[in-house]
């Protein structure tokens, strides 16, 4: 299949509300274009793209697929749809920037990116922070052993969510704490590890909607590391993760789209005593959305994979085994080995 060219043209496929968020993100992109808007209504589909500028709409999913004018698909579909439509893309043709969680199980992830290699394809799941230089950076700090070989980590991150009518409280979608929030609170803690862990135990709070609220878990890698989760929709917003070494820490908010109430920027100390100084590293600011889009589409156009700054194929499948086994463990009590 030749590569497109850039700007690499984008369908999306739905009118969800973190589409809107994505297309105002990535307006400024030399790389990427949204070409269009796809919605199960053709009103539905022209309503959004009058909201948000887009110059075409289309009354169905099939339609942007068959659609030759549209290189790749931004996937924000309801959690339940993610790994249905993202095969269909990739079968039309289509590369696919798929949001956040890439799929409920392992099983569903292993399907998705078989079909995108089937097709020749590139299938990425959108976790805007990782294309931040804020992470960029601390990834390369532990990858170099500024902090010694990590033990523990820690990964936590609430944000207040109540009407039931929200997608994210659907159990039949796929929702809850833990694939929402918690997605994020676990891709930090594999990216970092460099490693799948072996096994999980967690425990959790569940809520009217059958989805869980807050969940919180403790993995175990076959290195020695230890790292904790932690996801929740009962707690005012936080987001923050810590890598402590045998030789240091690191401290951040690993945000989307910094700063958020102050400079961009996460704290290190090298050294193992208490006195040891804090050092504040400041990092480039800017939109995630942006960075994601602009680093798929590069990958897209050259067929390097190094040019890709997010989750390989590898994390992702088994950032969906922890996220499904982190469920598992809670509603049974019992470890649930990975």
């Amino acid at each position: 299949m030749p590569r497109p060219k850039l700007p690499l043209r984008l369908g999306v496929i739905g009118a969800a509300d973190i589409a809107r968020a994505f297309i105002k993100g990535v307006a400024g992109s030399k790389s990427v274009t949204v070409a269009a808007v796809a919605s199960r209504s053709a009103e539905k589909a022209a309503a959004f793209a009058k909201d948000t500028g887009l110059a075409r709409s289309l009354a169905s999913y099939e339609a942007l697929l068959a659609d030759p004018d549209i290189d790749a698909v931004y996937n924000p579909l309801p959690n339940s749809l993610h790994a249905a439509w993202s095969i269909r893309a990739a079968e039309a043709g289509k590369h696919v920037l798929c949001e956040k969680p890439l799929a409920v199980s392992e099983a569903e992830a292993r399907s998705m990116f078989e079909a995108a290699r089937r097709n020749g394809v590139h299938l990425i799941e959108g976790f805007p922070y990782l294309a931040q230089p804020m992470t960029l950076e601390v990834r390369k700090l532990v990858a170099a052993g500024a902090i010694g070989r990590p033990r523990l980590i820690r990964s936590t991150f609430g944000v207040p969510f109540a009407d039931p009518s929200n997608i994210r409280l659907k159990a039949d979608l796929a929702g809850g704490a833990v694939m929402d929030a918690g997605s994020y609170s676990a891709s930090f803690i594999r990216v970092m590890a460099g490693e799948r862990p072996t096994r999980v135990h967690a425990v959790g709070r569940w809520g009217e909607t059958g989805v869980d609220r807050t969940l919180v878990g403790t993995f175990e890698f076959a290195s020695g590391l230890i790292a904790q989760v932690a996801a929740s929709f009962d707690t005012a917003y936080h987001r923050h993760g810590q890598i402590a070494g045998d030789g240091g820490i690191i401290d951040t908010m690993f945000l989307n789209h910094p700063p958020l109430g102050g400079p961009a920027a996460f704290q290190i100390r090298r050294g193992k005593l208490a006195a040891s100084p804090i050092e504040t590293v400041p990092v480039a600011e800017g939109n995630g959305f942006l960075a994601e889009a602009d680093s798929f589409a590069e990958l897209v156009a050259s067929g390097d994979a190094s040019r890709w700054t997010g989750a390989t194929a590898a994390e992702s499948i088994d950032i969906a085994a922890m996220l499904a086994g982190l469920i598992a463990s809670a509603r049974t009590g019992a470890p649930v080995a990975l």
